[in-house]
């Protein structure tokens, strides 16, 4: 039963971990999110980054023969768009690449789409784990900024993204690296000095 419960409260921290701002309350009232205060890019940014996320997902969708065969994710942080997920055809994979970039104020686009059919429940869920277990382990490391870091997991790779300096992008990776299940790790920092 308490290892059910662990697991259950692992689970809860990851959905709300799973972007690099999660909502905190205080005194009743949400405040804006615990990663904001850490996080380096501006408000800005974080909001346009949303609005990034929306126009890429909703081009994606929009392609009708994309949006039924192919199982894509996207996340964006800073400009940049990372496209995870599995496409049947080189094809499909090139278009949704190109949907991505068409989009306004995306910086640079990682198409990281796989040709293979889309992945099944139960390796989303692995995915899903994993993505917890980095993000815990990087939140609880005193030398290291979790809240700058946006983790996504697709079939076991591990992607990282965020503002960081390579010091903290050296040390994010070598934990990554070290979570048991991460089959690898792609680093798609911006660093700052």
């Amino acid at each position: 039963m308490t290892m059910r419960l662990l697991t259950s409260a692992a689970l809860a921290l990851g959905c709300l971990l799973n972007s690099a701002c999660a909502p905190v309350v205080v005194g009743g009232a949400v405040a804006t999110t615990a990663g904001v205060a850490h996080d380096r890019r501006t408000t800005g940014s974080v909001v346009e980054d949303t609005a990034i996320t929306r126009r890429v997902n909703s081009a994606l969708h929009a392609d009708q023969e994309l949006h039924d065969n192919s199982h894509i994710n996207v996340e964006v942080f800073n400009g940049w768009v990372l496209l995870s997920g599995e496409a049947p055809t080189e094809a499909l994979r090139a278009r949704a690449g190109e949907l991505a970039r068409a989009q306004d104020k995306v910086r640079r686009v990682f198409n990281e789409v796989t040709i293979a059919a889309p992945s099944s429940a139960m390796t989303r869920s692995s995915d899903t784990w994993i993505t917890t277990k980095v993000k815990t382990w990087l939140l609880g490391r005193s030398d290291t900024e979790g809240t700058r870091v946006k983790v996504v997991t697709e079939n076991g790779v591990v992607y990282l993204m965020g503002l960081v300096t390579r010091e903290e992008a050296e040390r994010i990776s070598e934990v990554a690296a070290d979570i048991s299940g991460v089959q690898r790790v792609v680093r798609l920092f911006e660093l700052v000095n």
